[in-house]
């Protein structure tokens, strides 16, 4: 049985890392959040500690250490965005494997800072990169690894996720610390193509504002025209008043279905990180270099690799 630490307890992601560490057959012992919603660890680890200052919650994990019975062993970090990288780099200096939601930093700069990290702690670093583990991911990627090695695959890739004035108030909807649509809702599509499609070769960014983003990626192996979207008037007509989100992933005239079976993704992430077979930081770097260049790529209007719903916002 591993030892674990939680920070970030009271954010959405967080009960399915409680659960996870709970269904692997380990002990939550600690969790922090600044927020003291946590309700939810009563129905799965109630004995746990609980911390709502930082100061403290690194205090409690130092006495821990004292024990070998007691020491954590991984910290999993769900904080905001931009905590990210100060959260495991403070887990792995408590001589913690550190298990992080994505996107794990915005930038590779800090990719390669917390390599150095992890060079200095001996520690290391793995994010949770959950599509790599779902049937129909690893279908598609069988498929397109036998196609004639010269085929390259059309992917229409639209996902609109409506949401409610609170998500501008909240961190999300701060582009300093959720580092915008592309990046917070978009980051685990783009490891998905990759994963799938090979390496990069272009990224073209054809809009981006505070609630929506679209462009350009062609892989090894794909051409993608891509939609993002928390505004619920960019639903199409069929769906508004019914649906709050639409996802419509097309690969050369077939539906990509992936709705069921997410349920137990972040348990087999967990399962593969404790049998030493995670996702680390070098299988991170794709698809953060890729949202990096989205955020800072300029504007590029026209063309005919444009997506269909860009045009309806000029």
């Amino acid at each position: 049985m591993k030892n674990f630490a939680l920070i970030g307890a009271a954010g959405y992601i967080a009960p399915r890392h409680m659960r996870a560490i709970k269904d692997t057959g380990n002990r939550l012992a600690v969790a922090y959040d600044i927020n003291d919603s946590v309700g939810v660890i009563d129905s799965i680890s109630p004995q746990s500690e609980f911390f709502t200052e930082f100061e403290r919650f690194q205090e409690h994990a130092h006495v821990l250490k004292r024990d070998p019975a007691t020491r954590l062993d991984y910290v999993g970090v769900c904080s905001p965005n931009y905590l990210h990288h100060a959260h495991i780099a403070a887990g792995l200096r408590l001589g913690c494997d550190v298990i992080c939601e994505k996107p794990l930093v915005p930038t590779s700069t800090l990719l390669d800072e917390l390599a150095l990290v992890e060079g200095e702690t001996g520690q290391r670093v793995f994010n949770i990169l959950q599509l790599r583990h779902h049937a129909s991911i690893l279908k598609l990627r069988e498929k397109v690894a036998a196609a004639p090695a010269d085929k390259k695959f059309d992917v229409d890739l639209t996902y609109i996720t409506s949401r409610g004035k609170w998500y501008m108030e909240s961190w999300k909807g701060d582009p300093r610390k959720s580092y915008g649509v592309a990046t917070n809702i978009g980051v685990h599509f783009y490891d998905m193509l990759h994963f799938i499609f090979g390496d990069l070769q272009q990224n073209v960014v054809h809009y981006a504002s505070d609630s929506k983003a679209a462009g350009y990626l062609e892989y090894e192996r794909a051409r993608v025209i891509w939609f993002l979207s928390i505004d619920a008037d960019d639903l199409p007509d069929d769906v508004k008043g019914k649906k709050p989100t639409y996802r419509n992933i097309d690969i050369s005239g077939e539906q990509l279905e992936f709705s069921e079976g997410f349920t137990d993704l972040h348990t087999v992430s967990y399962e593969e990180i404790l049998a030493g077979r995670g996702y680390g930081l070098s299988d991170a770097r794709h698809c953060i270099e890729t949202v990096e260049e989205i955020r800072t790529a300029p504007i590029r209007q026209g063309g005919s690799a444009v997506h269909p719903f860009v045009a309806r916002l000029r």
